[in-house]
C-alpha cells in the first residue's frame, strides 16, 4: 500500500487522518498552529489526495499498513473517516498508540433500529450513486453538509473547496464510501486502552454527537471536548478552540 504522507514540525509524532472525500491538507491550519512542538504527519488515505486507490478500501487493512509505517509510539488523530481507522490502529497496535484523538467520527456510520447516532443508509448511497455522473458537485454537495449549522459556515466551506483538489483529483473514492456503509468497529472499543480525547460538534449531522457520547461511555480512559456551535469539522470552524483542546489533549499525555 503505497501513500502519500507529508511530514513537518519537530517533537513529539502526531500522525493526522483525514475525513472521505478529502485529503491530509484539511489539516494545513491545524499543523500551522502545532508545527513548533509536535512532528506532523498528514496522510493521505488509498484513493484520496495523492494516494493511489485501492479497490478494497479495508479499515483495519489500512490501520495495520500504518502501524508499519510508523512503528514507533504515536499520538493519532482521526476525523471522521479517518476516526474509524484510528480506531482500528488504536485496538490492532495498542503498543504503538500513546493517545488517540476522534474528531466527530464514530464506529458505526449508518444508522438502524439499535444504533441511532448516524446518517440514513439511503444518504450514504445517494453519495456514491452521483460520483460517476456530476463527481465535483457530489464533493461540493457533501462538503457543505458537513459545515451546516456551524456559524461562518460560508467561508469555511470556501475555504475546503479551494483545498479540494489541491493534491490531485482522487481515484478511489467509491470504496472508501463502501466501508462507511457496512463498517461497524463498536466491539473495538473494550481493546481501546490509550488515553482518547473526543471531540465533537452538537450541530454535526454526519456524525451526531451521540455516537461520540456512546465513545465516551464505553473507553477505558475517554475524555469528552464537545462544540456547542460546531457541526462536522471543528477543528475548522473553531479552530481555535479545537487546537487549544487538542493540545491541552496531547500534552496531558505525552
Amino acid at each position: 500500500m503505497t501513500l502519500f504522507i507529508e511530514s513537518r514540525g519537530r517533537g513529539p509524532d502526531l500522525v493526522l487522518l483525514h475525513g472521505w472525500g478529502l485529503h491530509g491538507g484539511v489539516f494545513e491550519r491545524v499543523a500551522a498552529n502545532l508545527e513548533a512542538d509536535f512532528c506532523l504527519h498528514l496522510v493521505d488515505l488509498p484513493g484520496h489526495g495523492a494516494s493511489a486507490a485501492a479497490a478494497h478500501f479495508d479499515a483495519a487493512a489500512i490501520a495495520d499498513a500504518l502501524a508499519g509505517h510508523f512503528p514507533l509510539p504515536v499520538h493519532l488523530l482521526g476525523w471522521s473517516l479517518g476516526g474509524l481507522i484510528a480506531q482500528h490502529w488504536a485496538a490492532q497496535h495498542p503498543q504503538q498508540v500513546r493517545s488517540l484523538a476522534l474528531v466527530a467520527t464514530s464506529p458505526r456510520f449508518v444508522r438502524d433500529e439499535a444504533w441511532p447516532h448516524a446518517q440514513a443508509r439511503a444518504a450514504i448511497e445517494g453519495v456514491g450513486a452521483n460520483l460517476d455522473t456530476a463527481f465535483e458537485l457530489t464533493l461540493e454537495r457533501f462538503l457543505a453538509l458537513q459545515m451546516m449549522g456551524a456559524p461562518a459556515a460560508r467561508d469555511t466551506l470556501k475555504a475546503l473547496k479551494a483545498q479540494l483538489f489541491a493534491h490531485g483529483r482522487p481515484q478511489g473514492l467509491l470504496p472508501a464510501l463502501h466501508c462507511l456503509l457496512h463498517a461497524d468497529a463498536r466491539a473495538l472499543a473494550p481493546a481501546i486502552a490509550c488515553p482518547v480525547g473526543l471531540f465533537y460538534g452538537a450541530r454535526d449531522a454526519i456524525t451526531p454527537i451521540g455516537a461520540g457520547r456512546w465513545l465516551a461511555e464505553q473507553l477505558a480512559d475517554a475524555t469528552f471536548y464537545d462544540f456547542p456551535q460546531a457541526s462536522h469539522a471543528p477543528f475548522l470552524s473553531h479552530e481555535t478552540d479545537f487546537v487549544e483542546a487538542l493540545r491541552l489533549h496531547l500534552e496531558q499525555h505525552a
